[in-house]
């Protein structure tokens, strides 16, 4: 039996838990994306010194539309086939139309998403994605999203739309944007700093 990612990482061995039939296998995807990311032009071995070619971007999203498009076909819900097929439709115009460059955001960002702790999940809550329920995890990594608290996923469904999209699947808001502080700024206290260097 396969161990998951967190199983891997903390080196528990695979428990007798039911696996994740409907969690989409990332591994050709993930590959693709190390060999045409910018992180990999600096490699010496790497071809892609100027970024993706079209050919490689499409293919990246090929890869990614492919696992929700079987995601689809066998969907719990109509309402979780509908949301994939929007996610599908959107990955058709980076297919036709590849970008120059790929607008994810990046592992380190995705390293540093907030955790969702298992006590604040509800036995009914599931991943849009792969609308398999988080307590059927034994040890379920989920992630909450910058963009509104109530948009949660399973770590390994939305790390590849955000790698290679950079925006929510839900509301579609842009994640690769830094946040803007407005600092503001005290007219006395800017009179009396100016008094003090004059």
């Amino acid at each position: 039996m396969a161990s998951n990612p967190y199983e891997v990482e903390h080196n528990i061995k695979a428990s007798a838990s039911k696996p994740h039939s409907r969690r989409p296998d990332m591994s050709s995807f993930t590959s693709h994306l190390h060999t045409i990311s910018p992180e990999a032009a600096s490699n010496s071995a790497s071809t892609h010194h100027a970024g993706p070619t079209p050919v490689d971007a499409a293919a990246l999203f090929r890869l990614l539309q492919d696992q929700m498009a079987t995601l689809a076909t066998s969907a719990p819900s109509e309402e979780n086939r509908d949301f994939l097929s929007g996610l599908i439709e959107m990955l058709n115009g980076d297919v036709d139309n590849p970008p120059e460059r790929i607008k994810g955001v990046t592992q380190d960002y995705l390293d540093s998403l907030d955790r969702v702790p298992k006590k604040k999940i509800k036995k009914d809550d599931s991943c849009p994605i792969c609308a398999e329920p988080y307590l059927d995890d034994q040890y379920p990594l989920i992630v909450e999203l910058p963009c509104h608290g109530a948009h949660r996923f399973d770590l390994e469904c939305v790390g590849p739309w955000l790698l290679s999209k950079g925006t929510c699947p839900l509301c579609r808001k842009d994640l690769t944007e830094k946040k803007k502080v407005e600092i503001p700024v005290d007219d006395e206290e800017e009179d009396d700093m100016d008094g003090l260097y004059g």
